[in-house]
């Protein structure tokens, strides 16, 4: 059994001011994906950039106090790899792999993008590159004898059920017509992969991984399904269980988003 979280921590220093190094001592999993750390290693203290029992990787952006992803895994992996090879992007704290025994994981940070500006065209360049890199790395797998799981912040909620408000939406980013083709071509014949949350809860609102912290939005539970574990086909199949780590209450949230966690069988 292998478990893996993956969350958004919208600032990691910031996350563990709130509660996040509890949080972390406290889980189970194998594997932990950040995103949105906005901070280089040199800028977190030993206990967040060396936590205890954990080895530790970073793959912060060019640009300062933006993006930035790592993950954390408990056994060393045998291979990292910083961006997807599409230089716009290499350095932008985006994308980190690690191929682990059977497994290659990853923390993804998608654009989140605003429709009708230059940051949604970024948004779209970096889909159009992403999407034939993940169709070769599940081929690349497949004739190694892995599986691949790709865990983060997509930013695109890909149906109806997978935010409150989808009504008033359609034009925003996230959940924009193109955007949840894109995501549709990631689950279809095209990307081979599937929505392992989804895949588990068919018929579900959500569940939800991200409320604004405007107004009430996580207390009326107007929230977005942008965190997702993306799997190979096989390994969605081997998932005995998937949920999101909601806070009891506002007050006792460290990020805007929830970590979401499944458990993967042999």
């Amino acid at each position: 059994m292998h478990t893996v979280t993956t969350v958004n921590v919208n600032g990691l220093r910031a996350a563990a001011r709130k509660g996040f190094g509890s949080w972390l001592a406290g889980t189970g999993a194998d594997v932990v994906c950040l995103q949105e750390v906005r901070a280089e290693p040199g800028q977190l203290d030993d206990g967040l950039r060396r936590p205890e029992g954990w080895h530790a990787y970073w793959a912060p952006a060019a640009a300062k106090g933006r993006a930035g992803v790592a993950l954390l895994t408990r056994s060393e992996p045998e291979r990292l790899r910083i961006g997807f090879g599409e230089p716009e992007f290499d350095d932008s704290g985006r994308y980190l792999e690690a191929d682990l025994p059977g497994l290659t994981v990853a923390s993804l940070y998608l654009p989140s993008g605003e429709a009708g500006t230059e940051r949604q065209a970024e948004k779209e360049r970096f889909m159009a590159a992403f999407l034939p890199y993940l169709a070769g790395l599940r081929k690349r797998a497949a004739d190694d004898g892995r599986e691949v799981l790709i865990c983060g912040d997509w930013n695109i909620a890909h149906q109806p059920a997978d935010l409150k408000n989808w009504r008033a939406n359609q034009r925003n980013a996230g959940f924009l017509p193109e955007e949840r083709a894109w995501l549709s071509r990631v689950f279809g014949e095209e990307g081979g992969y599937t929505d392992v949350v989804r895949a588990l809860h068919p018929d579900t609102a959500g569940p939800y991984s991200w409320w604004s912290y405007r107004g009430r939005a996580f207390d009326n539970d107007t929230g977005w399904r942008i965190d997702y574990h993306v799997a190979t086909p096989q390994l969605a199949g081997r998932c005995v269980k998937a949920y999101v780590e909601r806070a009891a209450t506002h007050a006792e949230r460290w990020s805007d988003h929830a970590p979401v966690t499944a458990v993967y069988g042999p």
